[in-house]
């Protein structure tokens, strides 16, 4: 029953995966009608239609939500605008919380989850109870990238999520303007429905798409096992020559190793990357965050911020993944830096147990 489970887990994904891709592309011919929603001082939307290049927009519009919901409904014209549309939502500064982060250059392709892993610490929400986001990164002095990273309240943005599905729109944005209005972070971009509408039943195709390949594949199966049986005692044999073949390999004309058996050799004495990253993560305490990690040969070094650099040497020494870890640069506290900057360098052992 799990397997059964899990198999219609992932076609589920897989579906919602592709019918995404085909309404990412349809969007590129289809063009849906633009509305932008601008938060006001006291609360309240302004709404203005993005006009196309022909024909002229909507007057602009001013209303509340309550529960999700315009009281009065909205004109029946905008309510044609939004059918259908794309809603593009831009909050006002005062309710969303902003940060300058900045990382090393090198940790440009990991920023989504350096950064998910410290909303708690910048928000007062958690990473589930949080819309957030960030600009695209910046060059920064040495060597780092700076980004600037905006977040609001999930239940601030649920008013705006009912009433774009509530209008039957095909998407909703919803950013926040930081350090200038001109600078705007994008919190959410969640698709609603598909932009090509019920002209195409994109999900209930695939389905039929996935149970005709299901048919295929079992008549194949029906055919192999009445086909196959002969290949079975072939393929044992061919097994076994490659076995004879492989086991003369491994001993050159002279009895020595020869060069595949050196490499078994290196990669059995040599830690692999995961291995040590496993080991460092459990090495180090909680309080401690890396922003970079560097592995040379048997040598690895680590660089990163927690509140008692020295106490760290010592819980490394005593890993038994670790040896002879001591200091390669100066311990440095900014007065903007929570806490203190340490470069520590140590010996890597060459086997892993199990860390139980």
């Amino acid at each position: 029953m799990a397997l059964i489970s899990d198999a219609k887990q992932f076609l589920g994904g897989w579906i919602d995966a592709v019918s995404r891709a085909v309404d990412m592309v349809a969007g590129r011919f289809v063009r849906a009608q633009q509305i932008r929603l601008v938060e006001t001082d006291d609360g309240a939307f302004t709404a203005s239609t993005i006009a196309a290049k022909s024909g002229a927009g909507l007057p602009d519009l001013s209303f509340r939500l309550d529960g999700g919901k315009p009281p009065p409904p909205l004109p029946a014209e905008w309510k044609a605008a939004f059918r259908g549309g794309r809603v593009e939502a831009l909050l006002q500064p005062a309710q969303v919380i902003t940060h300058q982060l900045d990382f090393p250059n090198k940790a440009a392709a990991f920023l989504d989850g350096m950064i998910r892993a410290q909303v708690d610490r910048m928000t007062p929400w958690s990473a589930v109870d949080a819309v957030f986001g960030w600009s695209s990164p910046v060059p920064a002095a040495n060597d780092r990238i700076a980004v600037t990273f905006a977040a609001t309240s999930r239940r601030k943005v649920d008013p705006l999520l009912q009433f774009a599905e509530a209008v039957d729109a095909a998407s909703v944005a919803i950013s926040a303007p930081v350090a200038s209005a001109s600078t705007q972070v994008t919190l959410m971009d969640r698709s609603l429905r598909s932009v090509i509408g019920a002209a195409v039943n994109v999900p209930r195709l695939l389905r039929a798409i996935l149970l005709s390949s299901a048919l295929a594949a079992a008549a194949s199966l029906i055919a192999n096992a009445y086909l196959g049986g002969s290949l079975q005692s072939e393929l044992g044999d061919l097994q076994q020559r490659i076995s004879q073949r492989r086991a003369a390999l491994r001993l050159g004309a002279d009895g020595t190793a020869s060069g595949l058996g050196l490499l078994a050799k290196r990669k059995q004495t040599t830690p692999a990357s995961i291995m040590v990253l496993e080991a460092i993560s459990r090495a180090l305490p909680d309080s401690t965050y890396v922003t970079e990690l560097r592995i040379e040969g048997d040598k690895i070094q680590v660089v990163g911020m927690t509140q008692d650099a020295p106490s760290l040497v010592r819980l490394m020494e005593q890993s038994p993944q670790f040896t002879r870890a001591t200091f390669f640069a100066p311990t440095t506290h900014a007065a903007n830096e929570p806490g203190e900057r340490f470069h520590i360098e140590a010996h890597i052992t060459a086997y892993f147990g199990s860390g139980t």
